[in-house]
């Protein structure tokens, strides 16, 4: 039987444990697959694919899915201006979805009967990637092994090593996942509840402290240019976290609840996504009506909470994705920035759709709009509710 297995594969210990595994000692003919999201530089991909061939895979294949991850998810993001407990721009639970199509859609297109990923039992990931799974193709049977035999590192660790397989696999102080949405941060600190990242635990390191003022311009809510020069919205992201994150912008740690019940802790550095998604929200305060923002505040919540819980392909999530794109019509104009050392500041922004029209009033000054009559007269009706309920009520 011709047992053609797709592996998630990173080549990290994990996936490389499983594209021997597999390919040895089950006998499947295991085709290795990973998802580019913004994290992989072109001679890391050519490394990755070198790894996967000498760890028994029968072939190697990289997916440039950068473009699709910005247009299936960031751009919603930024619409909703999700912030995961108003901290986490869900930089890595964003990936793993994109990933996950990505991987299944190749393992359909080759006729593979299996697919295998290397998460273990204890984390998110097991979820996002076997719910795509499941739900795209139910057919093709889920293989784990990390997560099935219990395998500690050390385990795996040995296993290469007795198979001539020596890639220096000390773990590396902290764990550093990078993609086009920001790059998660993993070390001993934040499997605690009290100790801080120290600074070389990030990627980034302070290079400017001299201040800079930048403008975001923002057409139908997307990022469409950076100090006038016009882009595309993705090479705007990579050009403004280049820019900002010289000043060491964007670090935080998130404490959030995890899928599978606990609680969970890990540091981040995202300056380029905390950048737009505040500045965004400052454009929409001034061109959105209340309750614009009133519904898309709690809708926007709902999406990221379903994103990150791996709910994606809920249909819930096209109708939140159709109502967050028809209310970004009038979220045009340019945003003034200005970036300091670890920090940025929002200084106000210029819409043709700025709803502060002076024309009309100007908040605590005067109005041009109603009389004084007009206004007790809707003040003396606006407090009726209350009115009568206090009376009723004594």
């Amino acid at each position: 039987m011709n047992k053609k297995l797709v592996l998630a594969y990173s080549g990290g210990l994990d996936t490389s444990y499983c594209a021997l595994k597999l390919s040895k000692d089950e006998g499947f003919e295991v085709h290795a697959v990973s998802v580019n999201t913004g994290g992989f530089t072109e001679q890391e991909i050519k490394t990755i694919e070198q790894k996967a061939i000498q760890l028994g895979a029968h072939s190697y294949t990289s997916i440039n899915a950068i473009q699709s991850f910005y247009d299936k998810v960031i751009k919603y993001l930024v619409f909703g201006n999700v912030l995961k407990n108003n901290t986490y721009p869900l930089s890595v639970s964003a990936e793993r979805i994109i990933q996950a199509i990505k991987i299944i859609e190749y393992a359909k297109k080759i006729d593979a009967q299996y697919i295998a990923h290397g998460s273990t039992g204890a984390g998110n990931d097991q979820v996002r990637f076997d719910m795509i799974f499941q739900i795209l193709a139910p057919e093709i049977e889920i293989i784990t092994p990390i997560r099935d035999n219990k395998l500690s590192r050390q385990a795996e660790i040995d296993y290469l090593k007795q198979n001539d397989i020596d890639f220096a696999w000390e773990k590396a102080k902290y764990s550093i996942n990078k993609g086009l949405w920001g790059t998660s941060v993993g070390g001993e600190e934040t499997l605690t509840s009290h100790k801080s990242l120290p600074e070389e635990a990030y990627p980034s390191q302070l290079e400017k402290e001299a201040p800079e003022k930048i403008k975001l311009s923002f057409e139908w809510g997307e990022i469409i240019a950076i100090n006038y020069v016009k882009d595309t919205p993705v090479n705007n992201i990579i050009k403004l976290n280049e820019m900002a994150s010289k000043y060491a912008i964007g670090r935080d740690i998130h404490v959030g609840d995890t899928i599978i019940g606990i609680k969970g802790r890990v540091g981040f550095e995202a300056a380029a996504p905390l950048i737009i998604i505040k500045a965004h929200h400052t454009l929409e305060k001034h061109v959105l009506t209340k309750w614009q923002q009133h519904h898309k505040e709690y809708l926007a919540n709902w999406y990221g909470t379903m994103l990150h819980e791996g709910q994606y392909l809920d249909e819930v999530m096209r109708n939140i994705e159709a109502f967050l794109e028809d209310s970004q019509s009038n979220v045009n104009g340019d945003v003034l920035v200005t970036l300091h050392p670890y920090r940025f500041i929002i200084g106000g922004i210029t819409s043709p759709n700025d709803l502060m029209n002076a024309s009309f009033a100007q908040y605590g000054e005067m109005n041009t709009g109603w009389t004084a009559d007009d206004a007790k007269g809707f003040i003396k009706i606006l407090s009726n509710q209350n009115k009568i309920f206090k009376q009723v009520n004594k």
